[in-house]
């Protein structure tokens, strides 16, 4: 697969979201976006967008990647992710070619007039029992660690207490990311469209 390629007027963006799947590539015509996956293709005029979700979607190979999701009449999902499969067990980050089309994109969505509703991160109910059952992990590995040390368990206590911070910070990050919210299409959040 090639490299995301940009032209100076038609920004395009391609990526596999599968191993065995076929590229999704997009590109910004000037008053469309057109994609096309294998034998299926189309164009969704920008002033037609309804709706725009960012959002932070690690997978196992990825902890950085990704997601834009667009709706519109006449189109399927459209699905922009941050990471390329590459080889059987290798995926690529496209960060900063994903946050210059997404971020160009959303400039082209405004310029036409376009006035979707725009979301990040996850749905809240799915977003606010996860952070519930998250919390609940925590309170309890930490009065496993009380406990550990009570029993004068230290080595115990000190990987329970390392197993605490790796978990607090990972899904720490994917929650504070993933909070749900709305932005307005000419301000994307930066935090979501990260250039490194």
């Amino acid at each position: 697969m090639d490299d995301p390629k940009q032209t100076e007027t038609e920004p395009v963006y391609s990526y596999k979201p599968s191993l065995a799947g076929t590229p999704w590539v997009l590109r910004l015509a000037p008053h469309d976006l057109i994609w096309n996956r294998g034998r299926h293709s189309g164009r969704l005029p920008y002033r037609d967008v309804a709706r725009i979700r960012l959002s932070f979607r690690p997978v196992t190979m990825q902890t950085r990647r990704f997601l834009t999701e667009v709706w519109g009449p006449g189109a399927p999902k459209l699905v922009i992710a941050s990471a390329s499969w590459k080889g059987l067990v290798e995926q690529e980050t496209l960060v900063k070619s994903y946050s210059e089309f997404v971020t160009a994109l959303h400039a082209r969505i405004t310029a036409a007039g376009g006035r979707p509703r725009c979301e990040i991160g996850l749905h809240p109910l799915l977003y606010w029992p996860g952070v519930i059952v998250y919390a609940a992990v925590l309170l309890g590995l930490a009065a496993l660690i009380v406990r550990a040390l009570q029993v004068a368990s230290y080595p115990g206590a000190l990987f329970i207490a390392g197993f605490f911070a790796l978990f607090a910070w990972q899904l720490g990050n994917f929650f504070k990311l993933n909070k749900p919210g709305r932005y307005q299409s000419d301000a994307p959040p930066q935090a979501l469209l990260p250039r490194g």
